[in-house]
């Protein structure tokens, strides 16, 4: 969840001047392309990214199924033979666009497992993406090959049950999709949303000292990755500790909580940041700190 969330209104407005449609190269190996699909969860849109800049490419999170998106994505990679369409989870944003992609250029889907549950959560754009059927799931250290680049898979289980990270050890580059991403912490929604696979997940990426910078689905490049993630094991800890003091004062319904909890940011954001709230309140629950009847929570200690 963003600490200090934008509104709706000054996103539309920040993506105008946003280079959509345009390869962006980014890193050496590394072009971006954005999606025109900005919002308070997306940021100015979904990143997608063509690795590679030889005789064969892949591309990670396609995006959505946006017919300018799609063209753009196949603009930029022209004659090059696409070796993989790779997604790092399925939300709506991330991978509709690997089937027709895949149908216009051959490629094979691989990368993260197929997941499709029906979610009850705040965001109509994070549901997930029932046409997503890849080739090949990518499991963690399994390795993709092109025309001077690899791409190596890093399960980050948490956001999603799926999600997987890339990384490009030829330029030290992690491609993070919604896992960790520089202008806000990610949404984790039960009950596929799981608060301790995600802060394991957290821990994996801080102990991978190769590392040199993350390129996240959404919001800016990350060139301080382990002090970024450090700083967000850090800061979950933290939301645990208010959320046992939340109860501790009486408040024992996550909607009486996250107005306290979340105090400057966009109201129309406060549902999705009571899923993140529950997906705590669930691993503190599983570890015996709190236990709950129906809606209500109380210290268990």
């Amino acid at each position: 969840m963003p600490s200090s969330s934008p509104h709706i209104a000054d996103m539309a407005a920040q993506s105008e001047d946003r280079p959509y449609t345009l390869a962006d190269p980014v890193a050496p190996l590394v072009r971006r392309v954005l999606a025109r699909n900005p919002s308070p969860f997306t940021y100015t849109g979904t990143q997608s990214y063509i690795v590679g800049d030889g005789e064969s490419v892949a591309v990670i999170d396609p995006g959505p199924d946006d017919a300018e998106h799609l063209n753009a994505l196949v603009g930029a990679i022209g004659d090059a033979r696409v070796a993989a369409i790779c997604c790092t989870h399925t939300h709506r944003d991330h991978s509709p666009a690997a089937a027709p992609l895949a149908g216009i250029t051959g490629a094979p889907v691989i990368g993260c497992a197929p997941l499709t549950l029906e979610d009850d959560g705040p965001r109509a754009d994070a549901a997930f993406d029932p046409g997503y059927r890849p080739d090949r799931v990518l499991g963690d250290g399994e390795a993709i090959t092109g025309d001077g680049w690899t791409l190596v898979g890093v399960e980050t289980p948490g956001h999603t049950s799926n999600h997987v990270c890339f990384a490009l050890p030829e330029s030290g580059a992690l491609f993070t999709g919604d896992h960790v991403m520089g202008w806000s912490t990610s949404v984790v929604s039960p009950p596929d949303g799981d608060m301790a696979a995600y802060m394991a997940s957290l821990t994996k990426l801080y102990e991978r000292e190769e590392d040199r910078i993350y390129f996240p689905a959404h919001g800016p490049a990350v060139e301080k990755p382990r002090q970024l993630v450090r700083g967000m094991i850090g800061h979950r800890k933290q939301r645990e500790r208010q959320i046992l003091r939340q109860i501790g004062e009486g408040r024992r319904l996550i909607t009486e909580m996250v107005p306290h909890m979340y105090k400057g940011v966009d109201e129309r954001l406060w549902p999705a940041a009571g899923r993140s709230v529950l997906a705590h309140l669930i691993d503190l629950e599983q570890r015996g700190e709190v236990a709950r009847s129906d809606h209500e929570w109380r210290i268990a200690r």
